[in-house]
């Protein structure tokens, strides 16, 4: 029952974006516009208020996020290594490498609203909150490495840091954790103003998703997008279970990261390979097999 009452909604969203937008009843337009709402208005007023009302943790976030962290570096290293074993294209190699320890954050609020409550929403936004950033150098990073645009050092550089300082989830969780140090309790009105704001977050992002997922792209990339599925939905899961294990994780802290490492890929990795040089097409194939294939992780993470 915990697979459908969590799952089930979530891909059945999912599913309607994508016949919304075969129908023609949403188009590119309303998609890129929600997306934007979503990104820069919606999700970060949700954050700053998920995070900034609750209280500490005592230190069991930073351990959460060291576990999170070194997971990402392990299977990142993978990715360059199957770059090399698969002989993936250079135009090809930053697009696989984001696809296999990038994460889908509305998914994976999604699942934790509905299985963890409040708390586990305040572990999850403070482990997306240190991990974007440092997912971010690691994926521009890569893909000016194996662009063929490579600027110099100085202007990857810059680029790096106004990609990282002009992130509204990043923003919006570093202002929820900086309110939540005053502890103070956000009064009715506040209360009442972000939750109308922000419970059209999920939904809205999950139709957005599913309206952009196509299996047209999977035609010349089914090989290299299922290896960067692999890698996503099973051996990151794997590998941030044991670490969450040594860190000493546990209760919801361990619950929430085993759900982040199961998550599909993020649809950013589109864009981002769209402004550094690498290829959309094989972009687009991993987000769509990686959020199929997830439901399989997901439900393994669920029931365990």
């Amino acid at each position: 029952m915990i697979i459908l009452n969590a799952i089930f909604p979530l891909f059945c969203l999912l599913a309607l974006g994508g016949m919304l937008r075969h129908f023609k009843i949403t188009n590119g337009q309303f998609l890129a516009t929600s997306d934007r709402l979503v990104y820069y208005i919606f999700f970060p007023v949700m954050l700053f208020w998920k995070i900034g009302g609750a209280t500490t943790d005592g230190g069991a976030g930073f351990n959460l996020c060291a576990a999170a962290i070194l997971s990402v570096i392990v299977v990142y290293l993978l990715s360059l290594g199957a770059i090399r074993v698969f002989n993936v294209p250079s135009f090809q190699a930053g697009s696989f490498s984001q696809a296999c320890y990038r994460f889908n954050t509305y998914i994976g609020m999604a699942v934790v609203m509905t299985t963890l409550g409040e708390t586990g929403v305040r572990y999850f936004g403070i482990l997306i909150g240190f991990a974007i950033p440092f997912i971010n150098v690691l994926a521009v990073s890569t893909l000016i490495w194996y662009s063929g645009k490579k600027g110099t050092p100085r202007e990857n550089a810059s680029y790096l840091l106004r990609a990282l300082i002009s992130n509204p989830l990043i923003i919006g969780c570093a202002a929820g954790l900086l309110f939540s140090k005053f502890e103070f309790s956000f009064p009715v009105f506040l209360d009442n103003t972000f939750r109308m704001m922000t419970s059209v977050t999920l939904p809205l992002a999950l139709l957005s998703i599913g309206g952009g997922l196509s299996v047209a792209s999977l035609k010349l990339n089914t090989v290299n997008s299922m290896i960067a599925a692999l890698l996503k939905t099973a051996i990151l899961p794997i590998v941030g279970f044991f670490l969450l294990k040594l860190f000493a994780v546990s209760g919801v802290p361990f619950k929430a990261g085993i759900i982040f490492f199961a998550l599909p890929t993020s649809t950013a990795i589109y864009v981002l390979s769209a402004q550094l040089n690498s290829d959309t097409e094989l972009a687009s194939a991993a987000i769509m097999v990686s959020t199929v294939v997830s439901f399989i992780p997901l439900s393994i993470v669920l029931l365990l």
